[in-house]
């Protein structure tokens, strides 16, 4: 299992501190909150990349029914490239809680689905030296090999993660198309038991061994031999990444920004 740490919030400055020493406490990863407004999340990971040189780089994550895909594809390049093919893209249909902000984009959830199935084959498509693609929701075509060439990425194959509504078929069928999945249970049933169920799942429709699985949480900075116990369970279920959290409100508080300092300082709860 590899470790990562979800930075909540905080200024461009203080979350660039915070990556940095994650590399240095010893975590796997590194991702970033990815808003509508505020902080730049791609900006934020392309300083960290430049100041690392061993973690893995992404979002948690990118609504990309809301983005357009070859920004978003142009981006995570940018960073793949700059990290020395550290970058992984984590997508999902985006969340519509009332304390986020409106754009005026799409909210029709079967719309966002298509959207997003459209969006990472027209990602896959240009990382993978490709100039055209028309579908219903997007159509891009470009006349310039040099654009091309310039945007591949360092990874033969950048991953992408992607949120899985498990058991929901369509939603599980666009997991398998993808390098790792960011489960979201059933109400109530979020447990390395329904974990092990999932796994089991994947395995049997013929899922790439080394799809990533995610599990996150939060775990004692304090109580390191508690952390670890925490955390074995959803190991032992199948899960191949522990991501650290910390959303509680205010994200970017005096307090809040300690905490965070604190459980990275302290180091993943590797056993």
């Amino acid at each position: 299992m590899r470790f990562g740490v979800i930075l909540p919030g905080g200024s461009a400055s203080e979350q660039l501190e915070q990556g940095v020493l994650a590399e240095e406490a010893g975590w796997d990863g590194v991702f970033v909150w990815e808003a509508a407004y505020g902080v730049d999340a791609w900006g934020l990971l392309t300083a960290i990349a430049a100041r690392t040189s061993r973690i893995r780089l992404g979002t948690m994550l990118t609504p990309l029914p809301w983005r357009r895909p070859w920004k978003v594809a142009s981006q995570v390049v940018t960073l793949d490239q700059i990290s020395a093919g550290r970058a992984t893209l984590a997508v999902g249909l985006g969340a519509i809680e009332t304390d986020l902000p409106r754009t005026g984009e799409e909210l029709d959830l079967r719309t966002r689905a298509a959207m997003l199935d459209e969006g990472i084959d027209l990602i896959r498509e240009l990382w993978a030296g490709r100039s055209q693609y028309h579908g219903v929701y997007y159509d891009y075509s470009c006349p310039r090999d040099d654009l091309v060439e310039v945007g591949r990425p360092v990874q033969d194959r950048i991953p992408i993660w992607v949120v899985g509504a498990w058991p929901r078929p369509k939603s599980m069928r666009r997991v398998l198309r993808c390098d790792g999945v960011l489960p979201q249970f059933r109400s109530g049933e979020d447990s390395p038991a329904e974990m092990r169920v999932l796994r089991t799942w994947l395995s049997e429709r013929g899922a790439a061994p080394e799809l990533d699985v995610i599990a996150e949480g939060e775990t004692a900075a304090d109580d390191r031999e508690a952390a670890v116990r925490e955390v074995a369970p959803w190991a032992d279920a199948g899960a191949t990444w522990w991501l650290e959290t910390r959303w509680e409100m205010p994200h970017h508080s005096a307090g809040r920004m300690r905490d965070v300092r604190e459980r990275i300082a302290a180091g993943p709860p590797r056993a």
